[in-house]
């Protein structure tokens, strides 16, 4: 059931900002776990918090399950693109980069999501700004993967930036993929995606085998709690409330925000060194994507029934 979008409020904008915050935070809480636990344990415990946070929830409103193998198939397919795999991703590719560079790359992907949307859907096409805004982005994302910023982090890092790209790719094309989930309510979608991602890394962990939990010292356990709790589960719930209250197409301009919150926290709570490439190709992409968002010429109605349709 749609509903009808208002005008964001005071408290919305503050809302959006503090999830865009929990989400940009989430690579550096990343960075710090990682060498401790492991890139498959740290998704798997990651999951399992966020899982766990989300079930009251869909327990209390009542557990909604997919009929038909087709649509089991769609979901579990869709649960592998949208959080397992790309967490896996992420977290190997955090081994070896910095988490400012991850979460600049990774806001290359609602500029891939409008590359997959012109070709899966039709009612989202490429217009002129959405082509000059993947122009600005992908630029960007050249700069990075191609230019001097390689020198700074090590030439071993080429496979964790196109890890990380394939992980913003993973996202775009689930994107892509939750609007043919049509039976499921958003926040229970949610908790059974990450309920059946459970499952999937779980058997992945202990197929790898239990790590030292001995060697997980307390920044790491705090770090592994706050993934959980708050980028995994929390921000799931708030994320689909300021979608159905202010529309998608406003809670996606607060998502540009992302690599400048990403790149500035690295700098500042991590110390890591930020190249001259890649400021520049984080004004690259932000700009990429505020451009992209321009509304063409009988395109705002348009926009705003999508804003209510939200996800």
């Amino acid at each position: 059931m749609s509903h009808a979008i208002r005008k964001p409020t005071a408290l919305d904008l503050a809302s959006l900002l503090f999830l865009t915050f929990i989400w940009s935070s989430a690579f550096l809480a990343i960075k710090v776990a990682v060498p401790q636990t492991g890139p498959i344990w740290l998704a798997t415990i990651r999951v399992l918090i966020g899982f766990v946070v989300l079930l009251p929830w869909m327990l209390y409103r009542g557990i909604i399950l997919p009929i038909g193998m087709r649509n089991w198939s769609l979901l579990i397919f869709f649960s592998l693109i949208n959080v397992t795999l790309p967490f896996l991703l992420i977290s190997w590719a955090e081994l070896t980069i910095s988490a400012g560079i991850t979460s600049l790359l990774l806001g290359s992907g609602p500029l891939l999501a409008l590359v997959l949307a012109h070709f899966t859907t039709q009612d989202d096409k490429i217009s002129w700004p959405k082509l000059l805004g993947i122009a600005f982005g992908f630029t960007g994302v050249a700069l990075v993967v191609g230019g001097q910023a390689l020198d700074d982090v090590g030439d071993t890092a080429l496979l964790s930036l196109l890890a990380v790209l394939a992980a913003s790719f993973c996202y775009a094309l689930s994107g892509a993929l939750v609007r043919k989930i049509t039976d499921i309510p958003p926040t229970r979608l949610a908790t059974l995606v990450l309920g059946l991602c459970s499952i999937q890394l779980l058997a992945l962990a202990f197929h790898e085998g239990l790590p030292d939990f001995t060697r997980i010292d307390d920044k790491g356990w705090f770090s592994l709690i706050f993934l959980g709790l708050l980028p995994t589960g929390v921000a799931t719930i708030l994320r689909y409330r300021l979608i159905n209250t202010i529309g998608a197409s406003f809670f996606s301009l607060g998502l540009n925000l992302i690599p400048v919150f990403g790149i500035i926290l690295g700098a500042i709570v991590l110390s890591e060194t930020v190249p001259l490439e890649v400021w520049g190709a984080l004004a690259l992409i932000v700009t990429g994507l505020f451009v992209s968002r321009i509304p063409t010429k009988g395109k705002a109605t348009q926009e705003r029934k999508a804003g209510q349709a939200g996800l």
